[in-house]
Formats: structure tokens, sequence, C-alpha cells
């Protein structure tokens, strides 16, 4: 398994939260989503995670991909 962190902008309430796991949910691969509410952060957890699938289930849910986070 897998997994990506992404820095995501816009975020700020439990519909977010919501929305964000719904799409990303629904990419081929995808077991696993968390969401870092305080630090704005998405953990992609899987096999074969599509990352351009991924960027655009979270513009699909209304929000901006900052960049990987890193480290």
């Amino acid at each position: 398994m897998s997994e990506n962190r992404y820095r995501v902008t816009g975020m700020s309430c439990g519909h977010c939260v919501a929305s964000v796991t719904e799409e990303v949910s629904e990419v081929p691969g995808v077991d696993e989503v968390e969401v870092g509410l305080p630090d704005g952060t998405v953990l992609v957890r899987g096999r074969d995670l599509d990352d351009t699938g991924i960027r655009a289930a979270i513009a699909e849910a209304g929000y901006t991909v900052a960049g990987p986070v890193t480290g």
C-alpha cells in the first residue's frame, strides 16, 4: 500500500471534510482518505494511486491542491 499527502487550501469545516472524502474515495485504487482540517492536509492510502485523479477529485469537491506535503 502506498500513500500520498496533499496540502489543500480552502477547507474550513466538517462539510469540507465530507466533500473531499467523498470525492477522493471514488478514485480507483483509493482505500482510505484522512482529511486534516487544522493543517489543511489530505492523506490518501491505497494501491496504484492516481495522483492526477486524486487532484481532480479534490478540485471537483471545490478545493485547490497547493502541493504535496513533504517530510
